[in-house]
């Protein structure tokens, strides 16, 4: 049996109980197509890279599991009629991965405070180091742009000139 991992976006909008219902429902059908349930991670409600649906938040989830080459494919044709899905992603892991033991998700815990905090702590230290950088390289930008301007200018007068 091959080790798979189902990344999961579900719809932010939805109460907490159509989350867990959600993700219920998409690990139902690993275990009904013939998987064993892994680790599930629960990511929390974090901003997508681009606008899905117009939504700007998703929650995420990572459920692991393990199971023949057939499960992945029943598993995919029942994510995409799912409402509150907007993306998935199911991915092969190597077979010396650890997928860990079955774990029920705590949705009641609101770890993204928990992780921006530190988060936020570590570019503090660093934004001095980015910004000179930054100044001293604007300046040499603008002489260029300055340069080319005119010589844009140029054969639009002479045209002007001609006609």
């Amino acid at each position: 049996m091959a080790k798979y991992e189902l990344a999961l976006v579900l719809n932010a909008k939805i109460e907490k109980d159509a989350r867990v219902a959600a993700l219920k429902r998409a690990q139902g059908y690993i275990e009904r197509f013939g998987g064993t349930l892994g680790a599930t991670e629960e990511w929390g409600k974090k901003r997508l890279a681009y606008e899905i649906r117009k939504m700007h938040e998703g929650y995420y989830y990572f459920v692991r599991f393990e199971s023949g080459p057939e499960c992945p494919n029943e598993l995919e044709q029942n994510m995409r009629i799912m409402d509150n899905v907007l993306r998935y992603l199911i991915i092969r892991l190597e077979d010396d991965f650890d997928i860990g033991e079955p774990n029920e998700t705590d949705l009641g815990n609101d770890a993204p405070e928990a992780e921006e905090a530190p988060a936020e702590e570590a570019p503090a230290e660093e934004a001095p180091a980015e910004e000179a950088p930054a100044a001293e390289e604007a300046p040499a930008e603008e002489a260029p742009a300055a340069e080319e301007a005119p010589a844009e200018e140029a054969p639009a007068a002479e045209e002007q000139a001609e006609g």
